[in-house]
């Protein structure tokens, strides 16, 4: 899911039903090629390893090349704090400020949306992703 946003507003959104590591550069590169754009807002996680590790690795790419900035929010900024599927049946769970990862016995099936305005939006200054779940 991608959002253009102009003056904080969200004036277009993109779908795609494709892997992360199809999609993701045509639909950056094709956005960069319409619009004007100034930076790139992405969750850092929690979430899919492999997505947010090639997206941010991509973005940084971009911010490096193109100079345009490279900012993270977190995922449950976009799914109104539900938990996020890790592996299995666990899942990241927000308890106040604190991520910990749960088992749940029932999938969790939390849609994300975007936020009609990013004025309120909290974005970390920080872009590297925020990975929960130690190394196997």
């Amino acid at each position: 899911m991608f959002g253009i946003y102009r003056d904080d507003k969200l004036i277009e959104t993109l779908y795609s039903e494709k892997k992360t590591s199809e999609i993701l550069l045509p639909f950056v590169m094709d956005l960069i090629d319409k619009y004007n754009i100034e930076s790139i807002i992405y969750t850092r996680g929690p979430g899919s390893y492999m997505a947010i590790k090639l997206t941010y690795i991509m973005l940084k790419t971009i911010e490096i090349v193109k100079g345009i900035s490279c900012l993270g929010c977190s995922a449950f900024a976009l799914n109104n704090e539900e938990p996020i599927k890790a592996i299995g049946n666990l899942y990241f769970i927000k308890e106040k400020e604190t991520i910990i990862t749960k088992k749940l016995e029932q999938p969790v099936d939390a849609n994300f949306a975007l936020p009609q305005s990013i004025h309120d939006l909290e974005i970390d200054e920080e872009s590297t992703p925020e990975y929960m779940l130690p190394a196997v």
